[in-house]
């Protein structure tokens, strides 16, 4: 069953439309892991991990990298540790520091991530390929004044800074 099978017209409509897109977005990137897994025998984490080194050619460091992808530094040394042993990443030292490393793409792994990131790329578009580019302009507007209004609420609602009068 999925989210939108657990609303029903009695609740609001904008539940509704949160569950559909959540519905969605599950769809999409149910469809992202199955490419993945079977065209190139990875994962979404892994994927990402090297999306991220990829922006960086001069490599990150591990805390940058768990800082960006929003998860612990153990994940990302699990991951990194098999994409050291694939060759797809290298570890290189930090000049002046000798207790840290950076993650760098190696040449092999930047040519298999951009075969990865052609084949993603292509899963995406023909997720959207239902709408016009007109209703695809329009969702993105509509989606970013969500988002804007989303943010606006956030913000208006953390707390104030300890010691701040």
């Amino acid at each position: 069953m999925d989210f939108e099978s657990r609303a029903h017209s009695e609740h609001p409509q904008a539940l509704r439309l949160w569950l559909r897109l959540m519905t969605c977005s599950q769809l999409v990137e149910k469809r992202v892991r199955l490419g993945l897994r079977l065209e190139f025998e990875t994962t979404l984490p892994r994927f990402d991990l090297m999306a991220q080194l990829e922006r960086e050619p001069n490599g990150m460091k591990m805390g940058e990298l768990s800082k960006r992808l929003m998860v612990s530094g153990g994940n990302i040394t699990t991951i990194t540790d098999q994409l050291v042993q694939e060759g797809w990443v290298e570890r290189v030292d930090v000049e002046g520091d000798r207790r840290a490393w950076k993650i760098c793409l190696t040449p092999a792994g930047r040519a298999y991530f951009k075969s990865m990131a052609q084949a993603h790329e292509a899963w995406i578009v023909q997720a959207f390929e239902g709408l016009s580019a007109k209703e695809m302009q329009q969702l993105n507007q509509l989606l970013a004044q969500i988002k804007s209004h989303a943010l606006e609420q956030l913000e208006s609602s953390m707390p104030e800074p300890q010691g701040a009068a």
